[in-house]
């Protein structure tokens, strides 16, 4: 499974992405917001690269991690979690610091998303942030994602309680 967009190569992560996969993850600032630590290792890479479903989308309860490339590196990820209702995913990204504020996140996340509708009649594309990261917030609404919620300090994450916000884009929403 491959997407193309302008830009980019989207495909399963795979063995050859572990060490820049592993560089970005092991950031304070990409793993800030994120469901992993700083300490980021290659064993983890590995660990999360054997782990992946060899379908896409993924099978119900399951994740995929799709490596992000412009010209053969790897430059950010998109995830994609099918859930247990029917035809429903949720989804997330990250983009290496290097390559940030590019668009990058807005066009690889787009087509994820228009190939989960598109190819795989979704009915309903599903995102949740930590409330304080604005530009993920303002990339979601870019692609047409909904605001639907704002549950308060409603995670204790990383050591304490963190706002979430859940964004959702319908089928209907893109008629």
């Amino acid at each position: 499974m491959s997407i193309a967009t302008a830009r980019f190569t989207i495909a399963p992560l795979t063995s050859a992405d572990r060490e820049a996969f592993t560089a970005y993850r092991a950031t304070e600032d990409t793993a800030r917001y994120q469901g992993w630590e700083a300490t980021y290792s290659v064993a983890d890479a590995d660990a999360l690269i054997a782990g992946q479903p060899a379908s896409f989308p993924p099978p119900e309860d399951g994740w995929l991690q799709l490596a992000v490339h412009e010209g053969g590196v790897l430059v950010g990820d998109v995830a994609v979690h099918t859930t247990s209702q029917p035809d429903t995913y949720e989804v997330g990204v990250t983009v290496a610091p290097g390559h940030q504020r590019r668009g990058v996140a807005k066009e690889a996340l787009s087509a994820v998303v228009d190939v989960l509708f598109d190819r795989h009649s979704a009915h309903r594309v599903t995102a949740e942030t930590d409330a304080r990261n604005d530009a993920v917030g303002a990339l979601l609404k870019a692609i047409g994602f909904t605001h639907e919620g704002r549950a308060r300090e409603a995670d204790f994450f990383k050591g304490e309680w963190v706002t979430l916000d859940s964004w959702a884009m319908l089928a209907s929403d893109r008629r």
